[in-house]
Order: C-alpha cells, then sequence, then structure tokens
C-alpha cells in the first residue's frame, strides 16, 4: 500500500505490535506519531518516537492530536480492554459517536467497526498493521518450527476450530483452548493472555491441551487481527499446551524467528490452519 506524505498515525495498545510498527517505520524512513492509550501501551511503545498519551474515552483529544501531527494514514495496534462506560468517562465527541451506534449493543468487532468507519468519516485512512509489516508476517499454512501435532493433537484442532467458528459468529472471541476433547476455556472479555493464564489451574492430567486463534467471520481486519508472538509461546509453555494452532493468512506473527525458536525450546508446535 502507498504511503501518505504525512506521519503514520499509530493508536497503541498494549503488546508488541505497536513497536513492531514503530521499528518497520523507522528502517522504512517514515515518521509516525504514536498516540499511546493509558493503561495499555507500554512505555517501550513510545520510546525515542513523537507521541502523546491519552485516555480511552477522550475521543476530541484524540482526533485533534491526530489532525495536529498531520496524520492521515492510521493503525489501530495492540490490546485494549473494553471498559464500561461508567469507567470510560466519555468525552462529549465520544458520548455523542456512542449514542449513535449503540455501545452496550455492539460486541467488540462490531464496535471496532464502528470505530474505524468514524475515523474514516474524520478524513483518516485505516490500514491494517499486515499493510505495514508485509505479507511475510502472517501465518503461513503448516508448521513453523521443528514440532508437529500428533493425531490426538489434530482432533483437538479440529474441535476447537469447529468452537472457535462459533465464537466469532456471535462476535464473542478468536481463541478457545481444548485438551483431550473437552473445552478448558474461551476467549472472551479477557483476551488470549488471560484466558492462558485461567487455564493453568483447569489442565487436565495426560497430554497437554491446544490453542486455537482463528478470525471472526466478517471481522474488521484493519483493526482486531488475531495475533500470536512471543508472549503468546510462553504462557502456552506456563500453561502445559502442547502447541498452539492459528488461521493461515489471517493471524499476524510478531517476531517469528523468535517465536520458532522459543516454541522449539518449550517443545511446543505452531502450526498454521486453513480457516474453511
Amino acid at each position: 500500500m502507498a504511503a501518505s506524505a504525512g506521519p503514520l498515525g499509530i493508536i497503541a495498545g498494549s503488546g508488541a505490535l505497536p513497536r513492531r510498527l514503530v521499528e518497520n517505520c523507522r528502517a522504512a524512513g517514515r515518521p509516525v506519531f504514536v498516540l499511546a492509550l493509558q493503561g495499555e501501551a507500554d512505555d517501550a511503545t513510545v520510546a525515542d518516537v513523537p507521541h502523546a498519551w491519552c485516555r480511552i474515552g477522550a475521543a476530541a483529544r484524540v482526533l485533534d492530536l491526530l489532525h495536529a501531527n498531520s496524520v492521515t494514514d492510521l493503525v489501530l495496534a495492540g490490546g485494549v480492554r473494553r471498559p464500561s462506560l461508567t469507567a470510560l468517562l466519555p468525552d462529549w465527541r465520544a458520548a455523542k459517536f456512542f449514542a449513535r451506534v449503540g455501545y452496550r449493543a455492539l460486541g467488540d468487532d462490531g464496535l471496532l467497526s464502528a470505530i474505524v468507519k468514524e475515523l474514516e468519516r474524520e478524513g483518516f485512512r485505516v490500514v491494517g498493521a499486515d499493510d505495514i509489516l508485509g505479507p511475510d508476517n502472517l501465518m503461513p499454512v503448516g508448521l513453523l518450527g521443528r514440532h508437529r501435532p500428533d493425531d490426538d493433537a489434530k482432533a483437538d484442532i479440529e474441535h476447537a476450530m469447529r468452537i472457535v467458528r462459533a465464537l466469532g459468529a456471535l462476535d464473542i472471541g478468536q481463541a478457545v483452548i481444548v485438551q483431550q476433547g473437552l473445552v478448558l476455556g474461551v476467549e472472551a472479555a479477557e483476551g488470549t493472555d488471560e484466558l492462558l493464564r485461567r487455564c493453568v489451574a483447569l489442565r487436565r492430567e495426560g497430554p497437554g491441551g491446544v490453542l486455537v486463534k482463528m478470525a471472526k467471520p466478517g471481522q474488521e481486519r484493519r483493526a482486531d487481527r488475531p495475533t500470536i508472538g512471543l508472549r503468546t509461546v510462553a504462557l502456552a509453555a506456563a500453561s502445559g499446551l502442547r502447541g498452539i494452532a492459528a488461521e493461515a493468512g489471517m493471524t499476524l506473527v510478531i517476531d517469528r524467528a523468535e517465536l520458532v525458536r522459543a516454541a522449539d525450546e518449550a517443545g511446543l508446535f505452531v502450526i498454521g490452519v486453513a480457516g474453511t
């Protein structure tokens, strides 16, 4: 995708993805402006780059900062925990938006789609993280690394994929953990990292389970692609899982070479599976 003349605007949540976007732009000689969300973004994300911190509910300030820094292309990257309206403390601009779209009536993907449309109405061109990082950062079909699932793990993957499709159709989550045919946990508002932590106490004796991540049907891919990275591998290993399966062509793989090394050392398989 052709870059605009101005800096790339990055609305940054948690995790490694926002910083990888910064580093990619720096290597390409493209300026960036990072709008770091308070309580979500890491300090390392904004190190040595033009940035500002802003709370999620301050929509008017968000838009003013982006316009003031000549942002035209904009990417939403990183995890964001969805707060209640009470905790959100929306300013007048956010309150007007939520009154129009119905904050409580929308699932996470529905809300993200509405936010993307609102940003486009404000004149921004919203792009996906994969447009910036390139297609090499998407999960391929097949194995990454030297470990492979056995027949029992393949059966767990297939079962988990059916469940994730059902969850996605209801705009609930992108991930599920299955062990020996038993669903240990499904992703909801807590996100994948907390799902993995929660399932530590739920694992059964015997061969470990699998984590499966897939995109929701009709998902707004520019704002919320399924993503795996080094932290996913570390938490999966700590949870006693045997491997990770992610939808090929849809899932972002952050720090791929390091992820493969970590998975190989932990004895985990990582595999890209077709979504249909």
